[in-house]
């Protein structure tokens, strides 16, 4: 049986709310918004916890705790956002487990749920699942999407920005398969292409200048495993022909070799573009994409994780205590600025931002501190479009048509779908700015 939680509570907003993170989190959770609506509960098993407001329309939440129309629970909590002297007094005469302040902390009430959960000896959902951290609606799905696709024998692509978690998904797609072959790892992008084929593949002693012994390519060092292909759109064309070939016939042969060696080898790919971009830019074949994305899982940008920016975080706070042997905690105003910053980085740069403001905080608290930048990926020496203060609409909007134009090699199609509008507004845009330029001259 899952965890129970009932919360009684006439605001709504935060029933809703607290509910919801306890769903997220395995528990059951009941609301009522008064006195009388809690004992409609009275039919309930044991709770194992009870969060009660104060102040309700028909009298306060410390009468239902010696209530005989209340089911039995294990913890009562308080929380409230009135506090008096008086009532801190009540509540500790009373069998209450902690009295606690609203706007209630997602941290503080997540660590409330894992003291409940843990008595009962429970494993909350999300929490540390598959190796990753996360509560989220999206992570819940990659989560479902692991475990549903791990058994089979199917080839994954993952896709999602730099940061995000992609070969923490491979990793756990390969441990939750069960093979007993060991988990290889190779970025496409970071080796050269003229090495690429005899990193993956193998070579025969003598088959190119400095190869002078047998090497194993990544295929068969894999073997009985899984062979994790990190940015697959980096991958030379012609590379990506022999690929395939290894993948349907399941065999390989090694650069400079006859023999065609067999290997069990499940593959996951991951690139950090859209796919369907890859496939329209031309640096990803579509018959390679068929035979690679038997299933595709993609994974949120951290900023699009609610929450979860808080539990990472806090996990990496808790990494850097074990080992410094310290017992720091963040700053009041941490939650306020670590959901406003966008994290361009994904969990990579909370990672690096948590320890670099943990290094340089001098006491108890540690401040966050994000770096503000632009990242490379939206500066306009990169691909992307420069803007700056002072330039007119016109301007702006040259800007981002030649930009795009060139990006896709003026064919005019493309860039009218990447940009949202017709072929023929682009023609008519190209045509004013021809118009002006003549004017001009």
């Amino acid at each position: 049986m899952p965890a129970s939680l009932l919360i009684v509570d006439d605001d709504r907003n935060f029933t809703e709310s607290a509910a919801d993170f306890a769903r997220l989190r395995g528990f059951q959770p009941y609301v009522a918004h008064s006195l009388e609506q809690s004992r409609q509960f009275a039919h309930l098993p044991p709770l194992d916890l009870l969060l009660l407001d104060l102040e309700l329309p028909d009298g306060s939440g410390l009468d239902l705790l010696d209530d005989p129309a209340m089911p039995q629970h294990d913890r009562a909590i308080i929380v409230t956002g009135q506090p008096s002297v008086e009532s801190a007094i009540q509540a500790v005469s009373m069998p209450i487990g902690d009295y606690l302040l609203k706007p209630l902390c997602p941290i503080q009430f997540d660590a409330l749920l894992k003291q409940t959960a843990a008595a009962r000896g429970i494993l909350l959902s999300g929490e540390n699942r598959h190796g990753m951290i996360g509560r989220c609606e999206a992570m819940c799905r990659v989560h479902e999407d692991i475990d549903r696709i791990a058994p089979s024998e199917a080839s994954v692509l993952v896709s999602g920005a730099s940061g995000t978690g992609k070969e923490l998904v491979a990793r756990a797609i390969h441990v939750a398969s069960g093979r007993s072959g060991p988990f290889v790892a190779v970025n496409a992008g970071a080796v050269a292409p003229e090495l690429l084929a005899s990193h993956l593949f193998g070579h025969e002693r003598g088959s190119f200048t400095g190869a002078s012994h047998r090497h194993a390519g990544y295929f068969e060092q894999a073997n009985g495993g899984t062979l994790f292909l990190d940015e697959i759109t980096e991958m030379p064309l012609a590379l990506q022909v022999y690929l395939l070939r290894v993948l349907e016939t399941g065999t390989v042969t090694r650069v400079g070799g006859t023999e065609s060696i067999a290997t069990d080898v499940r593959v996951v790919a991951a690139t950090n573009r859209d796919p369907q971009q890859a496939l329209d830019a031309g640096t990803l074949r579509d018959d390679l994409f068929y035979r690679l994305a038997d299933y595709q899982i993609a994974l949120p940008e951290l900023r699009e994780r609610g929450t979860d920016v808080q539990l990472l975080a806090q996990c990496f706070l808790d990494s850097l205590n074990a080992r410094h042997g310290t017992s720091r905690r963040f700053a009041d105003d941490s939650d306020r600025v670590m959901l406003r910053h966008p994290w361009p980085g994904n969990v990579r740069e909370l990672r690096s931002t948590i320890q670099r403001s943990y290094l340089s905080s001098d006491g108890s608290l540690v401040r966050i501190r994000p770096l503000q930048h632009r990242p490379r990926s939206m500066q306009a020496d990169s691909g992307g479009v420069g803007f700056s203060v002072g330039m007119s609409y016109a301007e702006i909007e040259r800007e981002m048509l030649m930009r795009t134009l060139s990006h896709f090699g003026n064919d005019r199609t493309r860039t009218a779908q990447a940009l949202g509008v017709s072929v023929r507004t682009i023609q008519n845009q190209l045509a004013r700015l021809r118009g002006g330029q003549d004017r001009s001259v």
